[in-house]
């Protein structure tokens, strides 16, 4: 039975989530048509570019993605106190930016006089519209919407574009969010796109490293790095008293968790115990075969929710579920 979205998610016990999205099309996508000789890999580029431009718009901001020849991966990180210190001027904006609102909304924008039952009228729409700006729900479709319209316009025809609905996964712990980013980030990796994370195109983890790379280049510390100019969620170090917003790692810690997996990879070698595995797993308290199982195949491994069994135990009433609904846990 299909889950409701409004159960899949809990911002009071996660503001982590894994999207992905598929297309009926299959190859169609962002691959190449054998049978009609065209190619769609500049798709991937519309697809990366309309997620993180998302973000401005959105209180919800991109930890990982990664895009595939038929689909996409996104990890998302709600940021609901944001939205709900925006001002209503900053709401209509935002949301104007991608849809035309009423009569009476271009009015009040332009500062018109109202009454005071249509500055009621407007107070209600801001609300609304406000809500939606941390709803992953109305993130994901207003991606997927613009992405289906263009595609069909470049394919000149019409009709569904994406399958039904996207999965969501909520990440509920560290262990889920760190297996669940290599697992996006290192997709290429697994299907042979890409032989070094680096490497893979169209990721978050490219262009992570990249900056990296650069700042090294530069002589400064890739820890300091102006993570936001590359239009993702930072690292913001080890949790501590004074916790910055940001992911609960460091960024050199993760590129290296990433290199480690990804060799396990292409030597074909899961679920053994390494002795050269990089220490982000014993601060988070993961077995390295776990870890390898778990970032190459995470979508198989967890349903709706993600997470060491104690917390899925504490956790899963509160998104409606009366029993775990999951292949394995950490």
């Amino acid at each position: 039975m299909t889950i409701a979205r409004s159960q899949q998610v809990s911002l009071t016990d996660t503001p982590y989530y894994h999207c992905v999205s598929r297309c009926v099309r299959s190859a169609f996508l962002c691959g190449k048509d054998h049978y009609s000789g065209k190619n769609y890999e500049h798709r991937r580029g519309w697809v990366e570019e309309r997620i993180l431009a998302m973000q401005s718009v959105f209180c919800i901001d991109v930890c990982a993605y990664a895009v595939m020849s038929d689909h996409y991966h996104v990890v998302l990180h709600v940021d609901h106190q944001r939205a709900k210190a925006l001002s209503a001027k900053d709401v209509l904006s935002r949301w104007l930016s991608l849809f035309k609102g009423s009569a009476l909304i271009q009015r009040f924008q332009k500062s018109d006089a109202l009454s005071e039952a249509e500055l009621d009228a407007v107070g209600l729409v801001v609300e609304e519209w406000r809500s939606r700006l941390s709803d992953i729900s109305w993130f994901m479709r207003c991606c997927n919407e613009w992405l289906a319209r263009e595609s069909n316009k470049e394919d000149n025809c019409t009709g569904r574009f994406w399958e039904g609905r996207f999965k969501s996964q909520a990440l509920l712990d560290e262990k889920a969010l760190a297996a669940c980013m290599a697992y996006v980030d290192l997709n290429p990796v697994r299907a042979k796109m890409a032989k070094l994370p680096e490497d893979s195109d169209f990721t978050s983890v490219q262009k992570r490293a990249a900056s990296a790379k650069a700042s090294k280049r530069q002589g400064k510390n890739p820890e300091r790095i102006n993570q936001q100019a590359i239009n993702l969620y930072p690292f913001a170090g080890n949790p501590r008293n004074t916790q910055p917003k940001g992911l609960p790692f460091r960024l050199l810690d993760y590129l290296e968790l990433l290199d480690w997996t990804s060799r396990k990879i292409r030597n074909n070698k899961r679920g053994f115990v390494d002795i050269d595995a990089p220490a982000i797993l014993q601060r988070l308290n993961i077995e390295p075969d776990e870890f390898i199982i778990a970032a190459t195949q995470f979508e198989s491994r967890f349903k709706t929710l993600a997470g060491a069994l104690a917390i899925l135990k504490k956790k899963s009433p509160n998104f409606g579920l009366l029993r775990l609904a999951v292949c394995g846990v950490f």
